[in-house]
């Protein structure tokens, strides 16, 4: 009786709402000045047998790129001949990952998110979700673990990272203290503000909490001179600027505001900043997390984590990817507006005259020349 008055309440307000908008206009995004519909060009490269190839990272070598899939496993791109090999994986308890989407063994068989190459050594490191900061070497093989809890508190979310080779630190993000990585949707709508900035010195093993509070702690990026690091904070669709250097040092501020949630954010050879956008978010996103009321009265609703996702904004899926100036102005936004052949892009890196751009979600990678 009391979830039939919950879903009574939900659906009037939903309707109220439609009432006072237009259905398209509550489900659809609206659209990006200066956004030029040219992803739809891309070529795509399928993971087969495997889904989710999140985030993308090319070795000193060039080779590559490697990518961290749903199952646990990192994957090497070989070239069209070869394909995809097997690299390295984040835990060694593999016996039940058979499948290439099981979220429920995500904490058993890892879930590999962020990853960067260490340039001098050779050596990945790698942001696992459920098990940590691992790095595995230029063999691969099974990762070691660096880090698992931060100020006596298990990482509960380990998401991206980027590696200042000079300081000898990684920077990265904790999404949440409250939600793990399979509840991402979740995260979002009930608007949780737990997600932190974190400092790991790999010399002396200092961790450091830099920002806290934070919207869904996500994609991060250190500028050129290394003078601030870039976080994405996913729910509010900023990113936010931390200053590690200047008369600004310790302070932080809104880099840029974007039309849609934020992933993983890649510095081109430029010192620009390229961040891709899983989905736009719309009227009806913007509401739902906005009303506290709302949210978490949907939350109580038996509604699985696709149905949130589409609440959220996967109604109309498909790519955006914007590149940002030093200085937080947009230069540039590509999208494929129809999502027929890129679509909940989660990284986009630029290499060599192309953008090599993952996805969260979606069987494959996508590469769009420039």
């Amino acid at each position: 009786m009391k979830l039939n008055l919950v879903t009574f309440a939900i659906v009037f307000a939903i309707v109220s709402l439609i009432l006072a908008y237009s259905a398209t206009r509550l489900v659809l995004p609206d659209p990006v000045p200066g956004s030029e519909n040219l992803l739809n060009a891309s070529h795509i490269i399928l993971t087969v047998g495997a889904v989710g190839p999140e985030s993308l990272a090319f070795d000193p070598k060039g080779e590559g790129p490697y990518t961290g899939v749903a199952d646990g496993r990192i994957l090497k791109w070989q070239g069209l001949v070869n394909g995809w090999i097997d690299f390295a994986v984040t835990s060694s308890n593999r016996s039940a990952c058979l499948r290439p989407f099981a979220p429920e063994l995500e904490h058993v068989c890892g879930r590999p998110l962020g990853l960067r190459f260490d340039q001098k050594s050779g050596d990945l490191y790698i942001s696992d979700a459920y098990l940590g900061l691992q790095v595995v070497g230029p063999s691969g093989g099974l990762a070691t673990q660096l880090l698992t809890e931060v100020e006596g508190e298990p990482l509960h979310f380990t998401n991206d990272m980027d590696i200042d080779e000079e300081e000898d630190v990684i920077y990265f993000t904790d999404t949440s203290r409250n939600f793990r990585r399979r509840q991402f949707a979740s995260a979002v709508i009930s608007e949780d503000r737990t997600g932190r900035l974190i400092k790991y010195n790999r010399s002396s093993k200092e961790v450091t909490v830099l920002l806290q509070g934070l919207a869904f702690a996500n994609g991060v990026a250190l500028s050129k001179d290394r003078s601030f690091v870039l976080v994405a904070e996913c729910t509010s669709c900023k990113i936010i600027r931390f200053w590690l250097k200047g008369p600004k040092a310790g302070l932080s501020e809104t880099f840029a505001e974007l039309p849609g949630y934020p992933d993983n954010i890649r510095r081109n050879p430029d010192g620009e900043f390229w961040v891709a956008v899983h989905s736009k978010r719309t009227t009806l996103a913007k509401w739902l997390i906005s009303s506290s009321w709302a949210g978490k009265t949907l939350l109580k609703l038996p509604l699985n984590n696709k149905q949130l996702h589409y609440l959220l904004g996967g109604y109309h899926p498909h790519a955006i990817a914007i590149k940002l100036g030093e200085n937080g102005e947009v230069l540039k936004v590509l999208e494929d507006l129809d999502g027929n052949i890129v679509k909940f892009i989660s990284e986009v890196e630029e290499r060599n005259g192309k953008l090599w751009m993952g996805s969260v979600l979606m069987p494959y990678i996508a590469v769009y020349d420039l």
